[in-house]
């Protein structure tokens, strides 16, 4: 199950994550998504864990935790939504 985090701090590091919901069962992989421009942290990240049940109970304890003085928010990640042309692009050098 892919597990979305929010509200990360900017400090906090894959292996961090990993260890904090490693105490729920097996993680599969933790990632931290990064702003391609300065490579840096945008606050949050996705867990995924391989067993539902330990999903669900590492979202339900860690959703209001503390991890690096911030107040997580934590649910199951939703699909990205398929994104279709931006109607209101207009190119800025024609």
């Amino acid at each position: 199950m892919n597990i979305y985090v929010g509200n990360l701090s900017y400090e906090t590091t894959e292996d961090e994550l990993r260890e904090a919901f490693g105490a729920f069962g097996q993680v599969d992989a933790a990632r931290i998504i990064v702003d391609r421009m300065t490579n840096r942290s945008r606050g949050f990240g996705f867990v995924e864990m391989p067993e539902r049940t330990e999903a669900l109970e590492a979202i339900d304890k860690m959703d209001g935790a503390d991890l690096g003085g911030r107040t997580l928010r934590v649910n199951e990640a939703r699909p990205r939504e398929q994104r279709g042309p931006n109607r209101d692009y207009r190119p800025r050098y024609e």
